[in-house]
């Protein structure tokens, strides 16, 4: 496709697509996968403020590269007998499997981003292992989760994490969970392959292009406006979505739908503390999760991690938050308060005063000392020396704020699609699971956006993904099997 530069050096595109995806990490590649898929003859067009894709949460040291499935994430079962929130983004996790094993065997993933890593839970003290003892009860019922392992014997811990245990003096109690089938995931080069296939199959992928205006014309369609190296662009189109993390708040409030009124948003970044040691890598196989400090945002939960990143094995711990008014890690310190509206300010200033917790934590963590970070590494890897570890900075994530009726403003730490004018605009908000659930979620928006055309595309989404119609949890036979096929073809079980 030519590029045509009018005489105000506006550079345009041919400004007419049925879709365009603003930004350029897995919830976009993982739109425009499906897309062009179910629709190979509609032009596609991403577009990507940096120059390359999967550079803010998408790149693999950004996040912590955990499959979420509701396995080892205590703050999605905050009360042990109800595993509803974990079983949900349980299945959701399913579809990515079978999402990701579907392109695989289509031969445009190479399995190489995901990783066979069991996911553990760690905790101390007589009220946390009370608490892990009848969450674990509980998820023994769910043919999700009946394969997990509990033990509260310190040599069985000890054969699971090593390094959790090796010269621990504490005698404390102590327990833990395992699950062997968990898996560790390379977002970054999972989206790099996505967009790959979506352009080979016709789709365009623009970098160096920042949206700055959404306006919907009385055709409906939209027009998407903003600034390249050159100058300024301008794309038509029938169908918007806005992928763009931190900045997608702000993007959907510039399109004026009535959706987002009073929505706001509460940036949250964070540090980990890495190493490369040959000798611990080989020691620490696993993910391990932990409770969180009181006071601390579930997205805090303490981990130790097994990461593969192009092939090389590390381990992170973390995560110890930062605060910035950067709604991306690679953006702007007025980005916050672009999103300020009269509509949204209740609830920015209740949620503030409703989270006094939050609010001391997180000064906490921004005066805490590199002694006192590696005091809090030490309760998981009692061992650990300073010279092995080094501080990294990864993602900055934009916790949702939403209105609510009787507590005029709630913090909430998930993800969420929203739609507006007749299906024409989508967006997606907030953090955790995020990656782990995109194909779902993406599902989601071509259910809500297209109704007239889902039922057209069922065949096509049932081979790719066919925990859609029949769950595979409600038969332990059935759960076993989804799992068995996706992890052969993955090369995780």
């Amino acid at each position: 496709m030519t590029l045509r530069r009018s005489s105000n050096r506006t550079r345009q595109l041919d400004p007419h697509y049925d879709a365009v995806l603003i930004g350029g990490g897995i919830m976009s590649a993982t739109l425009g996968a499906l897309l062009t898929r179910l629709e190979p003859d509609w032009s596609v067009l991403v577009l990507e403020r940096l120059d390359g894709p999967a550079q803010e949460s998408s790149a693999a040291w950004n996040n912590a590269g955990t499959g979420h499935a509701g396995l080892c994430e205590l703050n999605y079962m905050p009360e042990p007998t109800d595993p509803s929130r974990a079983e949900e983004i349980g299945r959701q996790f399913r579809l990515s499997r079978q999402f990701w094993a579907a392109l695989v065997e289509a031969g445009e993933l190479n399995a190489s981003f995901v990783n066979a890593t069991p996911h553990m839970n760690v905790v101390f003290g007589d009220r946390d292992v009370a608490y892990l003892r009848r969450r674990y009860e509980t998820l023994q019922r769910s043919p999700l989760f009946s394969a997990m392992e509990y033990s509260e014997d310190p040599e069985v811990i000890a054969r699971w994490a090593p390094l959790v245990m090796e010269g621990r003096d504490d005698t404390g109690p102590i327990a833990a969970t395992r699950y062997e089938a968990g898996t560790d995931v390379d977002f970054g080069a999972l989206t790099h392959d996505l967009i790959r296939g979506m352009r080979d199959r016709g789709a365009e992928v623009r970098t160096g292009h920042e949206v700055t205006r959404l306006r919907r014309v009385p055709d409906g369609s939209w027009t998407v406006s903003g600034r390249s190296g050159t100058g300024r662009f301008s794309v038509r189109s029938r169908f918007v979505f806005v992928g763009a993390g931190g900045y997608a708040l702000k993007l959907l409030q510039k399109a004026r739908i009535p959706e987002v009124r009073g929505y706001a948003v509460f940036p949250i970044g964070a540090q980990f503390l890495r190493t490369d040691n040959p000798d611990l890598v080989s020691r620490h196989p696993v993910k391990v999760y932990s409770q969180a400090d009181v006071g601390a945002p579930p997205m805090s939960v303490p981990h130790l991690d097994k990461r593969v990143i192009e092939g090389r094995v590390a381990l992170m711990f973390g995560p110890y938050a930062t605060f910035s008014t950067r709604l991306l890690r690679h953006g702007r310190l007025t980005d916050l308060f672009t999103t300020i509206r009269l509509a949204n300010l209740a609830p920015l200033i209740a949620v503030g005063i409703q989270n006094m917790g939050l609010v001391r934590y997180l000064l906490g963590q921004l005066l805490a000392s590199r002694g006192r970070k590696l005091r809090q590494l030490r309760r998981f890897h009692p061992a650990a020396r300073e010279g092995d570890w080094s501080l990294i900075d990864a993602g900055q994530r934009a916790q949702l704020i939403k209105p609510h009726p009787r507590r005029v403003g709630v913090l909430t730490f998930g993800t969420e699609v929203v739609t507006g004018a007749e299906g024409s605009i989508a967006g997606l908000l907030g953090a955790s699971p995020g990656a782990s659930i995109a194909p779902a979620a993406m599902v989601d928006v071509l259910t809500t956006c297209f109704p007239d055309r889902i039922e057209h595309w069922q065949a096509t989404l049932q081979q790719l993904m066919s925990g859609l119609e029949h769950p595979g949890d409600a038969d332990q036979s059935v759960a076993d099997a989804v799992l068995s096929r996706t992890g052969d073809i993955l090369g995780v079980r």
